[in-house]
This record gives C-alpha cells, structure tokens and sequence, in this order.
C-alpha cells in the first residue's frame, strides 16, 4: 500500500525534480503517491512546510538557513537533505534600461559578469530590481556582483519582492527596472518583448546551490523511512534529467498547465542552456545554465551552506563565525549518504570544500573511486573557506 506524501512547489523549471518524481513513477517505485501542491509565493511555500500542512518543498536554498538564524518571523526548523538544483538563474532589464547600457557601450556578451556589473553601476540611476524572495540566492548572489565590484548593495538599490510568475508583467508594467529570477520567467519577458537578459547569475557563481530538498527537522526524526524514500525517489528523477536525451520529453511534461503553463519550447531554453536573450532573437550557449545531477550537483555541501549563512549575517549585522556554523547544521550530508546508500550516487570524501576553488573540471575521492566536480569559480576570483573561523 502507497503512502501519500505532499510536496510544494513553485512553478518553475527547476521544480522538475519533484514533478517527473511523480510523473515518471519514481515516487511510486518507492511506494509513495506524492501529491504535488503549487504555491503562489515561496512565503506562502514555507509556512505550507513550516505549518506541516505540506511534508517537503522545493525550497529556495537560503530560506532554511535564513530560519535557523531566526530571521523572517518563522522558526520551525528545516533540514536540507538534498540540493535539487544547481543555477538555473537569469538578471534581466528592461528595453529602457537595455537601450541605455547599449548606448554607453556594453555588448551584451553574457558572460562576463564584471563589464555588466559595471554597466549597471554606470547607469547612474537607483535601479528598482525585482528578486523573489529576500532570502534567495538571487538576492544573495546580487548583493555579492554588485558589492565586489565596490557599489553598495542592497542599499543603493530599490529591492521589490516579485513572485516569479509575476515578473515579466512587473517589467512590462515599468514596476522595476530589472530582475533576477529562475526560468522560464526571464525567458517570458524576453518573448514579450518586454525586456532582455543581461547576465546569467552563474557568471557570478559558476556552480551555486539554487533549490533544496527542504523538510522538517522533525520529520526526518520520526519519520527517517519515508524521507528516504522521499529523497531516493527524486535523486532518480534528478538522474533522468540529466540526460540530455530526456530534455524533450521533461520540457512537455512541465509545460502542462499544472505545472508551468509555459510553451515547451521556452522550457527547453533553459533544460539546453541555449538562451534567447533578445527579442530580436540573439542566442546565447550557457553552460551548466541548470544542473539536476553531474558533478555531485544536489549533495548539500556544508561549505555551500556556510557560505550563504556568511553573506547573511554580513548584511543583516549577525556574528559571522556562528551563522556559519548555524547554516552549515541545515544542509544534512549524513543524511542524504545514509538515505542514498543502496544507490549508484557517487558520495564526495568530505563533506565540506573550498568554494571557489575550481576553475576547470576536477576529479575528486569517493567511496568507489572518483568523481569529476565542474567549475566552481566566483566571477572576482575569491573562494570562501569552510572553516567556520575563518
């Protein structure tokens, strides 16, 4: 007899774990019958999971961390027991904007992620930028570009909280001036001619944690059996989507009007990393755009945790050694090696790395031999240590 779990979710593409989990039966070949529930807001997502209304979310990944730090008025406590996503995220503006930096000169080669900081910091202007949530690696990723280039952020910036289906029509409606936001939102603004896309946020990060597998820390105590078989379930689907032969068929099941409600062809943009970055139809080839499984994509490093409780606690006034610490509590490697056990998951050595260090692709000890980690970089050359003092 199945169990029936619910898992919320936002409508975009890198929600695709948890929708081909149940479409494509890896949920039922665990005995499971998950039952996919889409919210309006990722603040109306976390209290769904903080209320146990909800038993997992696709969670951004700095939320958990953002509640074990006490900040956003909730504080029931989450665990990460996976990454769902890696990247995934586009900085658009709008035609105004776009047609302002092109007279100044920037060529729009998205890639370089210091010549558009620049060019934003040049238009001289305080730009209202739209992100999703103010605890997101959106914002976190933003205020890291712009602050490492020397431009106060998020103080010199007027930052409005956009859920991401409503973006494109906040452009349109001349409501902000630019945004970061998964796909296939950037993408939306794009197709109606409303905007272009600047940069895409994995300039900036060459590999961030986007998503989680988030649930409650309470959940996985009293019932650690069906949180296994919860996670195995969506490291499945996670797998499948890493073929590229699955890409078509991932691309129309997403689309359906559950799901996105998005043309599937748009939807592919960002499975392929192919961009359409202008109304005039300019391309742009993105890779590791979005990542659903290579290079140990959703094993929830400690280190990436320790990160964005870092960048936290620098803009919110907190101790920095402790939010590290209290971050890196939230994202349960033990976890997700014991629930992945009887698995091909290739499990990383350690549980923590130096972030930023990689600059091309690298082999690494595992219990069965080697793992090939991607590209890591930070677009100004840092890394950040893991050690919580340093």
């Amino acid at each position: 007899m199945s169990v029936t779990l619910t898992a919320g979710f936002i409508a975009l593409v890198d929600a695709a774990p948890l929708i081909i989990a149940r479409e494509l039966g890896f949920a039922e070949e665990e005995g499971l019958n998950l039952e996919l529930r889409r919210a309006p807001s990722w603040s109306t997502l976390r209290d769904l999971l903080a209320l146990g209304q909800i038993e997992a979310a696709h969670m951004l990944s700095p939320v958990p961390v953002a509640m074990a730090l006490g900040l956003g008025g909730v504080k029931t406590r989450l665990d990460a027991l996976s990454v769902l996503s890696m990247n995934g995220n586009v900085f658009g503006v709008s035609n105004a904007l776009a047609a302002q930096l092109r007279e100044q000169g920037h060529g729009f080669g998205f890639d370089n992620a210091q010549a558009a900081g620049q060019a934003l910091i040049a238009a001289g202007k305080r730009l209202r930028v739209g992100v999703p949530f103010p605890f997101s690696m959106h914002a976190e990723l933003l205020y890291y570009w712009l602050n490492s280039l020397g431009f106060a952020a998020p103080q010199s910036l007027d930052i409005r909280t956009v859920p991401p289906p409503l973006m494109a029509n906040a452009i349109a409606n001349d409501e902000i001036d630019a945004f970061c936001v998964g796909e296939p939102w950037g993408s939306i603004t794009v197709e109606n001619g409303t905007g272009e896309l600047l940069l895409p946020m994995s300039a900036i990060w060459h590999f961030a944690p986007e998503k989680v597998l988030a649930v409650r820390h309470e959940w996985t105590q009293t019932d650690p059996d069906l949180s296994a078989r919860l996670l195995r379930s969506i490291w499945r689907a996670g797998r499948w989507l890493g073929n590229p032969g699955s890409r078509t068929t991932a691309a129309e099941i997403l689309s359906r009007s559950e799901y996105l409600s998005v043309a599937p062809e748009v939807i592919d943009r960002a499975l392929t990393g192919q961009l359409v970055i202008t109304a005039r139809g300019e391309e742009r080839e993105v890779p590791y755009f979005l990542d659903f499984h290579s290079g140990a994509a959703t094993f929830p490093w400690k280190s990436q945790a320790g990160w964005i409780g870092a960048q936290i606690a620098g803009r919110m006034g907190l101790d920095r050694a402790q939010a590290v610490q209290t971050a890196r509590d939230v994202f349960r490697p033990d976890l997700y090696r014991s629930y992945l056990s009887g698995t091909s998951a290739e499990m990383p050595g350690a549980s923590d790395k130096i972030e930023g260090s990689l600059s091309v692709d690298t082999p690494v000890a595992t219990r069965s031999g080697s793992l090939i980690l991607p590209p890591d970089r930070f677009f100004d050359g840092r890394v950040f240590d893991p050690d919580p003092g340093a």
